[in-house]
C-alpha cells in the first residue's frame, strides 16, 4: 500500500477517527517540572478530534453521559490534548514521542512551532524516546521533505513495539481501515532503522529513567518513570483520558489493541500512582498534562498540578 495523505484520511474517516474540522493554530501553555536537577517541560502538539462512540464504544451510555456532564466535557466527541514531554539534564535534551506531524489530523502537528516558541532547536535534541507507535506519537518523526525532524538524536523504542509494527504479517492482521497506521509506522521506522536502540521493561533508557511495561494499548507500550526526589511518570497512552480512564478504568477504549490487558494496566498504574504519590504527565490529559492521581470514595480521581 502506498501511503498518501488521502488514504490516511479516508481510513480514519471510515474508522470514525476523523471529523472534518478547521485547522487550529495552537500555542498551548507549557509546564515545567523538576526532578532533582532535571527539568521536564510539556509542549503541545495540538489536539485530536475523536468521536465519542469510537473512543468508548461499550461504555454504559447513561453513566458515560453523567460522567461527561459532571466534568463539563462535550457529549459527542473528545478533544484530547497532545502533550509532548521534553527533558533537560546536563548536556542532554530528550523528547518523549514526537507528535502527529502534518498528515494525521488538521488540529494536531503543532509541535515544531511550539518547540520554537519555547526556544528549543530540534537539532539540539540528543534523544527521542517513544512510548508507542500510534500516529499521534510517531508520525512527527519526519517533515514534509521526508527528513528527520530531530537529525542528531539517538532513538529509543521498546523491542516488542518495534517487532509488532515491523512484522510482515501485521498489515494483514488489522482491519482494513486501520492498515494505514501500520504502513505509516513501517515507513517511519525505515528512517531510524540503523540508529535505533531497543529497550525492554525495567531498562534504564537514560540515566535515572526507567522503562515500564504498560502494554495493552499497544503490544509493546512503555511508560517511563523519572526517578529522584518527587518522581514523575511519563504515561504515554497507558491512561488516555484524565476522567474516563481514571474513574472508569474497566471501560473498554476504542484504540486499545488488547482491551483486557489495557484494563489490567490501568488498574495497576492507578494504584501505584496514588499509593506512591508519583506525579504524572498524561499525553492526552488536559494541557499542560501534569498532575497526580488521588484515591477517592469511588476509586480514583485525577488532580491537575
Amino acid at each position: 500500500m502506498r501511503l498518501t495523505r488521502r488514504n490516511v484520511l479516508n481510513g480514519l474517516a471510515t474508522s470514525g477517527l476523523l471529523l472534518t474540522v478547521p485547522a487550529l493554530a495552537v500555542r498551548a501553555g507549557a509546564q515545567e517540572l523538576s526532578v532533582g536537577d532535571r527539568k521536564l517541560m510539556t509542549v503541545s502538539d495540538g489536539k485530536l478530534q475523536l468521536p465519542l462512540a469510537f473512543s468508548f464504544p461499550d461504555a454504559p451510555q447513561d453513566e458515560l453521559a453523567s460522567l461527561l456532564a459532571a466534568n463539563d466535557l462535550p457529549a459527542d466527541m473528545l478533544q484530547p490534548d497532545c502533550n509532548v514531554t521534553v527533558l533537560r539534564s546536563g548536556d542532554r535534551t530528550a523528547i518523549f514521542d514526537v507528535g502527529a506531524g502534518a498528515s494525521f489530523m488538521p488540529t494536531a502537528g503543532e509541535l515544531l512551532a511550539n518547540l520554537e516558541a519555547e526556544g528549543i532547536d530540534p537539532a539540539d535534541v540528543t534523544d527521542v524516546v517513544f512510548t508507542h507507535a500510534h500516529p499521534d506519537h510517531l508520525w512527527g518523526l519526519t517533515d514534509d521533505f521526508d527528513e528527520l525532524v530531530f537529525p542528531e538524536a539517538n532513538y529509543h523504542i521498546g523491542q516488542a513495539e518495534w517487532d509488532y509494527w515491523s512484522a510482515e504479517d501485521t498489515l494483514t492482521k488489522v482491519p482494513e481501515n486501520m492498515q494505514s497506521l501500520v504502513v505509516g509506522a513501517q515507513n517511519r521506522f525505515e528512517f531510524i532503522a540503523d540508529r535505533v536502540n531497543f529497550i525492554a521493561p525495567g531498562a534504564e533508557v537514560l540515566p535515572g529513567i526507567e522503562a515500564m511495561d504498560t502494554s495493552g494499548h499497544t503490544p509493546g507500550h512503555l511508560s517511563f518513570i523519572v526517578h529522584g526526589p518527587d518522581p514523575v511518570m511519563i504515561l504515554g497512552d497507558a491512561l488516555s483520558n484524565s476522567v474516563i480512564s481514571v474513574e472508569q478504568p474497566d471501560w473498554l477504549a476504542g484504540m486499545d489493541q488488547d482491551p483486557q490487558k489495557a484494563i489490567e494496566t490501568r488498574k495497576i498504574l492507578l494504584d501505584r500512582l496514588a499509593t506512591d504519590r508519583i506525579r504524572l504527565i498524561g499525553y492526552h490529559f488536559p494541557n499542560p498534562g501534569a498532575g497526580r492521581i488521588e484515591k477517592s470514595q469511588a476509586g480514583f480521581v485525577y488532580v491537575a498540578a
